[in-house]
């Protein structure tokens, strides 16, 4: 998947995402304001969630709940400093759950993912267009 995408069209591209990922781990890598917070938000409505999606950057992790009563957890590594902070929180069990892991800034623990994740790598076209590969 290589796409360019708007707001417009944004439930589209989280349809793909969820259809084409072969893993339920979710790396997603960009600039600030290349759009990840905006893009999960639209995953977990479509994965099914009516929970108030926001970037957890000062509680690390929020945990969203499906209709169906699944979980998906939404994990923000921008603000830690080491990745035994990581550990700390016991993210390695998020990983042996059947959850749905969406992790925004995964180079900051990138010792600590699993070995099997699909990436998502976005990019700021201008201030309405982004293109997302997913890898």
């Amino acid at each position: 998947m290589n796409e360019n995408y708007s707001l417009l069209n944004i439930n589209q591209v989280a349809k793909d995402i969820i259809k084409y990922s072969e893993h339920k781990v979710l790396l997603f890598h960009g600039e600030m304001g290349a759009g990840k917070t905006t893009l999960i938000k639209e995953i977990c409505k479509e994965l099914g969630s009516d929970d108030s999606i926001s970037s957890p950057t000062f509680s690390i992790v929020n945990e969203y709940i499906t209709l169906n009563n699944n979980t998906i957890y939404h994990f923000d590594f921008y603000r830690i400093n080491s990745e035994e902070e990581a550990y700390n929180i016991g993210i390695e069990d998020y990983f042996h759950t059947d959850a749905w892991c969406l992790i925004e800034w995964p180079s900051v623990i990138k010792n600590l993912l699993p070995l099997i994740t699909n990436n998502i790598y976005l990019t700021k076209l201008d201030d309405k267009q982004r293109n997302i590969q997913l890898k």
